[in-house]
């Protein structure tokens, strides 16, 4: 019997393979990590933190591309028998090598960062890699928060996700752990600062109390910039009262008392009281909307009797409930204390409706001591104020003064100069009438201003236009001007008692709804130039000065109510 050139049988016999499977190689790993424990036929020494590692150039090469790419060039290190490395511990190099020349490592909990550090600054993808995916298989409610800032600081993009996922979800459940209450305050910051958080306002609040408990000598003086980061106007009532008021870190806190005050102010008052405190979360489960209410079609001869609601997060109109009774025209509509009141409109009515948003449900209040058209209604501290109009005859210079309390209305100073389809807002305590018509064929540029607590009205700076079918809205101390056929937004500011242009608008436009939502001023419908309602939608942001069309209304509209009001949210 004789071998070929080929290596083949020369009896023709074909050859035979011979191959020891996995075991072999196991075998020899095992035999060179046992060469490389001993410092046989080893080659080079890795220093580090302080301890020195006999290695097999050749084995690193095989497994870490830092490696490779440092013994194959022509780095100073590619020569030298003794390499240095920086960064990595003694225990996770140890780890490191018996993965590199064995391909078996056990992980725990307690070493599976430094690992992956180590792995990840070698460039041993395959360990790195297992070392996330034991990670995400251990995250949980107890660990997700430690987890996610490891994640974080490596663009571990699936480990993020992951971890947030958990964190937003759940966040109840995992401020109730150690890791929470050990964190930072820049990171509980972070936290408090989340719009994705999926827990009402109360649980925030709870998480911020246990945290400052936790070390209270340490941390009692971050509670006012932890405060300000939550939206306390929003919180439950009873909870305000039973819980935070009576905390004793609150009480003794003075830094705080601004904030309480804002919180009792608002649960008065409603959106008269106005900062990023009192917008909720877009997780939270509540939602700024804005309601449409009756006004007139198209072409303006129909009176509509619909109310429609639209959710900014989804871009939705929703139906409510319809006005009672029949469809009106040049009523006056606002929002007290989260409801939505209705006076007055054709033909001289009197009538009063409020809208209890909660319960999706008009009822009526006590009417007006006198019928009136074309007038504007706000509330200022608490009290609804229904301001001039039409009575059919002649312009109306009254002004009624209602207490939801009370259930009535009572007479408070006459205008100045009175006037109908003028603009109306509330600010700072105060009321302000903008412009409006003071007869058939004469407008007026002046502004009356009124003091609730002097019971008494002045003129302030003239507005830069004379206009009727007007509307106006205040948002951030600054009160937003637009309509009768103007092409502008105009701001007011009553501290500096001066006026400015905001915006331009793409039409001309009067009749059409002003509101604040989302921080933002939302210009709703109205009636061109061309006398015919429009269904557009214009946003116009006062910190980017930015005006964006929006998604349209259902219908055209004009001469409509406008009002935003906080709501569970439809998501």
């Amino acid at each position: 019997m004789g071998f070929g050139a080929n290596g083949e049988l020369t009896d023709g016999q074909p050859k035979v393979r011979i191959c020891a499977g996995s075991c072999h190689a196991e075998h020899i790993l095992q035999v060179l990590n046992g060469y490389r424990r001993s410092g046989t036929f080893t080659d080079v020494v890795l220093q580090v933190d302080g301890c020195e590692f006999p290695c097999h150039r050749a084995s690193l090469c095989a497994s870490s591309g830092f490696f490779r790419t440092m013994f194959a060039s022509r780095f100073r290190e590619s020569q030298q028998t003794v390499v240095q490395l920086k960064g990595i511990s003694a225990t996770a190099m140890e780890q490191l090598l018996d993965f590199i020349y064995e391909g078996r490592l056990k992980l725990d909990e307690e070493t599976v960062e430094s690992v992956f550090q180590a792995a990840d600054r070698l460039d041993v993808s395959v360990l790195s890699k297992a070392c996330v995916q034991f990670l995400q298989e251990r995250v949980c409610h107890s660990n997700c928060l430690g987890i996610l800032d490891f994640a974080d600081s490596y663009v571990l993009g699936p480990l993020q996700e992951q971890c947030q996922t958990l964190l937003y979800r759940d966040f109840q459940q995992v401020l109730r752990h150690e890791e929470f209450l050990c964190l930072e305050k820049a990171r509980v910051l972070e936290l408090l600062g989340c719009e994705r958080l999926r827990v009402p306002e109360e649980v925030l609040v709870t998480a911020v109390l246990r945290w400052v408990h936790h070390q209270p000598a340490e941390r009692t003086s971050a509670l006012p910039e932890l405060m300000k980061q939550l939206r306390l106007p929003l919180l439950d009532p009873a909870f305000f009262t039973g819980s935070l008021e009576a905390d004793e870190l609150v009480q003794d806190c003075r830094e705080i008392r601004p904030l309480m005050q804002e919180a009792r102010m608002f649960h008065a008052y409603g959106r008269e009281v106005q900062s990023e405190r009192t917008r909720p979360r877009r997780s939270s489960g509540w939602a700024e909307m804005i309601f449409v209410i009756g006004g007139c079609d198209k072409n303006g001869f129909s009176k509509l009797s619909f109310m429609e609601k639209l959710s900014l997060a989804s871009g939705e109109w929703l139906p409510a409930n319809v006005l009672p009774g029949y469809g009106k025209s040049e009523f006056a509509v606002c929002e007290l204390q989260n409801d939505i009141y209705l006076s007055g409109g054709q033909l001289n009515s009197s009538d009063v409706w409020r809208y209890m948003t909660q319960l999706n449900q008009w009822v009526r209040v006590h009417g007006l001591s006198k019928g009136r058209w074309r007038h504007k209604m706000s509330s200022v501290c608490g009290k609804l104020y229904v301001v001039g109009g039409y009575n059919g005859r002649e312009r109306l210079s009254s002004v009624e003064c209602y207490s939801p309390h009370e259930n009535c209305w009572t007479g408070v100073s006459d205008l100045l100069l009175a006037v109908s389809s003028a603009a109306l807002s509330s600010c700072g305590g105060k009321l302000y009438v903008i412009g409006g018509a003071e007869s058939d064929h004469t407008n007026t540029n002046k502004v009356q201003c009124y003091d609730p607590a002097m019971d008494r009205w002045s003129f302030v700076s003239s507005c830069p236009f004379s206009q009727r079918s007007i509307s106006a809205v205040t948002l951030n101390g600054s009160i937003y001007v637009t309509g009768g056929l103007l092409d502008q937004i105009y701001c007011y500011s009553p501290s500096r008692d001066s006026w400015s242009t905001a915006a331009t608008l793409p039409v001309k436009l009067e009749g059409c709804g002003l509101t604040a939502c989302d921080g933002k001023i939302y210009v709703v419908g109205g009636r061109n130039e061309f006398s015919a309602a429009m269904d557009q939608i214009w946003a116009f942001d006062p910190v980017s000065r930015k005006l964006t069309e929006e998604k349209p209304m259902s219908r055209c509209l004009s001469y409509h109510g406008c009002v935003t009001v906080l709501q569970r949210s439809t998501d």
